[in-house]
């Protein structure tokens, strides 16, 4: 089911979900995207809109796709697309795709296992 409110409502709820996702604060997002914190809580609160040129340059910060942000798409992982990871991992044939996979399931699990550290 799609959501039926206008992107402009949409994409400061998106904004938002994005940089939560990321674990950054306002200030952080700013700072990758090259603006103003201000310029964030603005967009995150929809007192204002960005221009195409921001919305370009935050979902580069983000790493996600412009289409999440606007609500074109409803899942993050969606957005795949927009991460130079994936489209790095999507140039790499045979063995070194295999190589590839195996080191980030690694470094995932790594991540899994000192984030369950932290919280017991």
């Amino acid at each position: 089911m799609t959501d039926e409110r206008p992107p402009s409502e949409l994409f400061q709820e998106r904004l938002k979900v994005a940089r939560d996702l990321r674990k950054w604060s306002q200030g952080d997002l700013a700072n990758r995207a090259g603006m103003p914190p201000s310029s964030i809580a603005h967009f995150e609160s929809g007192s204002r809109k960005p221009s195409f040129e921001t919305l370009r340059r935050l979902a580069n910060a983000l790493e996600v796709t412009t289409d999440f942000l606007l609500g074109r798409v409803d899942d993050p992982s969606l957005a795949e697309a927009g991460d130079p990871l994936f489209r790095d991992i999507g140039k790499l044939t045979g063995h070194d795709r295999e190589l590839a996979k195996d080191f980030l399931k690694m470094l995932a699990e790594r991540t899994q296992a000192k984030n369950k550290e932290k919280e017991g």
